[in-house]
């Protein structure tokens, strides 16, 4: 079955949507405490109290820590 064809319009204000809520998901709660980022494992964004460094194809990069099943499990998701 297909979907219905969402149009848009931009109005004379400038904003396309009505309905959207404005602002960001991943606003930033502080200066670093609060700030997320994506695991390079999962692509789950956490807060980097939850992420460590792990070098992987040459290059360091944020991963969930310990593990991300085990952190999914920790937060129940």
């Amino acid at each position: 079955m297909a979907k219905e064809e969402v149009k848009t319009r931009i109005e004379a204000d400038g904003l396309r949507y009505r309905s959207k809520a404005p602002g960001s998901p991943f606003a930033p709660a502080g200066a670093f405490g609060g700030s997320t980022m994506s695991c390079f494992l999962c692509g789950t964004h956490r807060p980097r109290s939850m992420l460590k460094m792990r070098k992987l194809l040459g290059k360091s990069q944020t991963v969930c820590n310990p593990s991300c099943k085990a952190v999914a499990e920790q937060l129940g998701s």
